[in-house]
């Protein structure tokens, strides 16, 4: 059953699918191939030395899921608790699915990529990795390459350029950014500055609310907030009347689903009724109807043109409320010994500066790919529904939802990538490539996603290196759960839109492991 050998010594090893990442995705993706695809040995590489990709990376204070637990758990795992979980919560929760399905003896953690190159005549990927813990150099041959890793730099989070000019050095306190945070560094008593407002702010300021002596939230533009408890009723009800887990599981992840199926489309007809309503929660939540919302809390954008972020009780604003948050809609003119000026002459000072700032976009985690020896340059390739790419063989890439829970689209494309291995493994094939058909010669090619659906800086900024997309669904990524739950599971694997070849089987053709160092 999928078992790889001893991945302790092995230097060198080949399995039928390799899979990169042991995250949310990687841990899902492999769950679904050791079911629908017990024929396929299998291994997983992961930088980290531990499981948990985005959540093990990002330790600042409070930090927390931003979607629903019952849509972003696994389908397969029902999940018991509050609806937004922290951290740790949602690693423990990994941690059961990896034990409870034996995924830990196929993983290799500390490993770090350095290329994968793809031979058609050989219908083989071979990977190069190093072994973080001595050094030693690695190879990995495999059919098939599912990309897990995400989409940003673990290791490199984004910080305007500018501020090195606008003084940051001259800053006197301690500075650091979201992304490596510090769990033991002690800000009780301290004047935080965070500089932005998206989902990382919304909830380090609360929870930095709670010790210091002050924060100040430093935005260039305002975001959409949706407040909430975090329970769930139904689920709350359910589980009063006796009925079991995975059905409570079933029934609120349908219900939340199409809760925000609702909520998405009417952001796109009604978006003013809708930030209308979004204000009256907080009023809810803070007892004050009178709340004013201008300048600090009314975005320049259209709700949910980028994340909404969720306010769990409100808390951001009754820290407001209470006098522990000050908030500051400007841009920063200058840095300075004890904080920042702003572009109308506000002086903020600080002990310490969070930078909220986001990250760095980063396709297939900036590993250098070649096919045939021709490397590969992701904006030159077009993607098929955003999990294929013209000219690349035997890959896939998990790229989840940006308004519904990335893991919605793990569950699919484990379907997915699974069926199709099935197919080529009953065809006696080794190889499949996406190609245009006949009717798509001659269609526009456009960058991933229009700005006008979704347009966070992180997206923006990196867009250029993002594969391409065409102006018919099946060359594009939709960002639209409810319709590809529809689509994606009708997709016949014999479409015109895929090429298969080889002879040799998908899973039975194995090659001779190296001699272990």
């Amino acid at each position: 059953m999928n078992v790889v050998g001893n991945i302790e010594s092995d230097t060198a090893i080949h399995v039928d699918v390799l899979i990169v990442g042991a995250g949310i995705s990687g841990i899902g993706s492999a769950y679904h191939l050791q079911e629908q695809c017990p024929w396929a040995r299998y291994a997983i590489l992961e930088m980290k030395d531990t499981f948990g990709g985005t959540w093990d990376t990002h330790k600042y204070p409070g930090v927390r899921s931003d979607s629903d637990l019952y849509t972003f758990g696994y389908r397969f795992k029902p999940w018991v608790g509050a609806p937004i979980a922290s951290a740790g919560e949602i690693l423990k929760y990994m941690g059961e699915v990896i034990e409870e399905n034996g995924i830990d003896e196929h993983i290799r953690y500390g490993h770090r990529i350095t290329s994968c190159a793809y031979e058609r005549d050989t219908g083989l990927w071979t990977v190069k990795a190093t072994r973080l813990e001595d050094g030693a150099e690695l190879t990995f041959t495999c059919n098939f390459l599912w990309m897990c890793q995400g989409y940003y730099d673990h290791e490199n989070p984004y910080l305007p350029p500018e501020w090195q000019e606008k003084g940051l050095a001259d800053f006197q306190g301690d500075f650091v950014h979201a992304q490596e945070w510090d769990p033991d560094y002690d800000y009780e008593g301290k004047r935080i500055l965070v500089i932005g407002s998206g989902a990382t702010a919304a909830t380090v300021v609360p929870a930095f609310a709670e010790k210091a002596a002050h924060v100040t939230m430093l935005q260039r533009s305002p975001t959409y907030f949706f407040c909430s408890e975090n329970k769930n009723e139904l689920a709350d009800r359910l589980r009063e009347i006796g009925v079991d887990e995975p059905t409570v599981h079933r029934i609120v992840r349908q219900q939340i689903m199409y809760d925000q199926d609702q909520l998405t489309r009417r952001c796109q007809k009604e978006p003013d009724v809708v930030f209308e309503e979004l204000k009256e929660l907080v009023r809810a939540f803070t007892g004050k109807p009178d709340f004013e919302f201008e300048p600090h809390f009314t975005p320049k954008y259209r709700v949910w043109q980028q994340r909404l972020a969720f306010c769990p009780d409100g808390d951001v604003f009754r820290a407001a409320v209470d006098g522990n948050l000050t908030v500051v809609t400007d841009t920063i003119e200058r840095f300075t010994e004890t904080g920042v000026t702003t572009s109308s002459g506000e002086e903020i000072e600080a002990d310490l500066i969070v930078a909220c700032t986001g990250f760095n976009l980063l396709v297939m985690g900036g590993i250098p790919f070649t096919v045939d020896g021709e490397r590969v340059d992701w904006s030159d390739t077009v993607t098929y529904r955003g999990m294929m790419f013209t000219g690349v063989p035997n890959m896939a890439w998990v790229m989840g939802y940006f308004r519904a829970s990335w893991t919605l689209r793990v569950d699919m494309m484990g379907d997915f990538v699974c069926g199709m291995l099935n197919h080529m493994h009953g065809r006696g094939v080794d190889r499949v490539e996406v190609q245009f058909r006949p009717e798509d010669r001659g269609m526009d090619i456009l960058p991933w996603i229009e700005a006008e659906n979704f347009n966070p800086g992180y997206l923006m900024r990196g867009l250029d290196a993002m594969p391409r997309r065409g102006d018919k669904s099946e060359w594009r990524h939709n960002q639209d759960y409810w319709r590809e739950r529809e689509e994606i599971p009708r997709i016949s694997y014999d479409a015109p839109e895929f090429v298969y070849s080889g002879e040799r089987s998908i899973g039975t053709k194995k090659k001779e492991q190296a001699v272990p160092a």
